[in-house]
């Protein structure tokens, strides 16, 4: 039985590897072709007489933990600038108006065609108005930095946004004060004690000794995030914050007691860091994403309601998108108004949601299809981003 473990766990990684490679390679997301491999290896293996059991458990686990990891690997990548502080903001507006938009229309559908009393069908509409940074930040590479950054921004405070609410609602018992007070009190808790932990661990690494540093730190970092977590707030936007305080060390050095933290081997050290989480990353995504294609019904996929309702989501979020992108004049729209996936949040958000909300069982297959379309659909946003480059290099001419 453990040689089996330990040859199904190897044969995932080695698939996990070679459909990245290939995705890099090709532009076609990995996502799509995980999820299709798992999709395949169900009755695959169960010709075999093999056949995995509590994944429910398993994706919730490894999906949280590759949230984490997501969050954390993006903000690592991104350095805080004074000039990019607009640039910030029309992220952080875009997430915002872009959640509320697709909650309330999500919403209004699931009250009017369910039907379900309103603070269900806000409860149940959250999933599905999350950009998930699980997806859209490994797909964003093909975008230039400044463009990688607003994808950052906007889909980690997309998450935080998406967890806050959702919980505020699980625990209002229907009222809207219990939401409000859900929504403001975890929203300032959420921050104050997201700052002091990040800056708490920040400050670790950079004066942590010896050669095991980086595993405690992780573990101390997942620990806060699942107490976080228990606490009913939103533990996404002390990752983020984590993750910015190590890339920019100045934040915490440019006050007097902290001058002299740093020395010569900080930027080995957090170079060294850095590829951790991202080989830790590589591993989980590949095994949840692997994972929820094994876990899901194929005949979920094949009902009529299940594409319908998938069509009215999708052209509410790309719809909606693209309407403000452009308002706000945001650069590189024609490419990042594409780049909307839904993906790991999504699916955590709508499990819990199925355990308090009298759910019909082909939403199970929307929610797949939705995932599996919306990262296809980042493949016309790589399209619009090579075209723009090849008009500007012409112009440039």
């Amino acid at each position: 039985m453990i040689d089996q473990v330990i040859l199904t766990v190897s044969a995932i990684l080695l698939l996990a590897f070679g459909v990245e490679r290939l995705g890099r390679a090709t532009g076609f997301p990995s996502v799509i072709v995980l999820i299709l491999i798992g999709l395949a290896g169900k009755p695959i293996l169960a010709t075999v007489g093999v056949e995995l059991r509590g994944l429910d458990r398993a994706v919730n686990f490894i999906g949280a933990l590759g949230l984490v990891l997501i969050v954390l690997e993006g903000a690592l990548d991104i350095e805080l600038r004074m000039n990019r502080l607009r640039a910030t903001a029309t992220a952080i507006v875009a997430a915002v108006a872009g959640f509320a938009v697709c909650v309330g229309a999500f919403a209004a559908v699931a009250w009017l065609a369910l039907p379900l009393p309103p603070f269900e069908a806000l409860t149940l509409a959250v999933p599905f108005a999350v950009i998930s940074s699980a997806v859209a930040i490994p797909s964003s590479g093909f975008l230039p930095a400044k463009a990688r950054e607003f994808v950052v921004y906007e889909s980690s405070i997309s998450d935080i946004l998406g967890v806050l609410l959702f919980f505020s609602l699980i625990n209002s018992n229907g009222s809207v004060g219990g939401v409000l007070m859900g929504l403001i009190g975890g929203g300032v808790l959420s921050l104050l004690l997201a700052a002091l932990c990040a800056v708490g661990l920040a400050m670790i690494l950079m004066r942590i000794d010896g050669h095991i540093r980086f595993i405690p730190l992780l573990a101390g970092l997942f620990g806060l995030y699942a107490a976080g977590k228990l606490m009913h707030l939103s533990p996404l936007i002390m990752v983020l914050l984590f993750g910015l305080a190590l890339n920019n060390p100045y934040l915490i050095i440019r006050f007097r007691p902290f001058n002299h933290w740093l020395d010569e081997t900080y930027e080995t050290t957090l170079q060294q860091f850095k590829m951790l989480v991202l080989e830790l990353t590589f591993a989980v995504r590949g095994f949840f994403f692997i994972l929820l294609g094994y876990w899901t019904q194929v005949s979920d996929l094949a009902s009529p309601q299940a594409w319908l309702a998938a069509v009215l989501i999708l052209a509410v979020v790309y719809g909606s998108r693209a309407w403000m992108l452009r308002l706000a004049r945001v650069e590189f729209a024609s490419a990042l108004t594409w780049l909307a996936p839904r993906g790991l949040i999504t699916i955590l958000l709508y499990v819990s949601a199925k355990e308090v909300l009298p759910v019909p069982d082909y939403l199970d297959g929307t929610v797949m299809l939705v995932v599996l379309a919306s990262a296809a659909i980042v493949v016309i946003g790589r399209f619009r981003s090579v075209a723009v480059k090849a008009i500007e290099s012409a112009g440039d001419e």
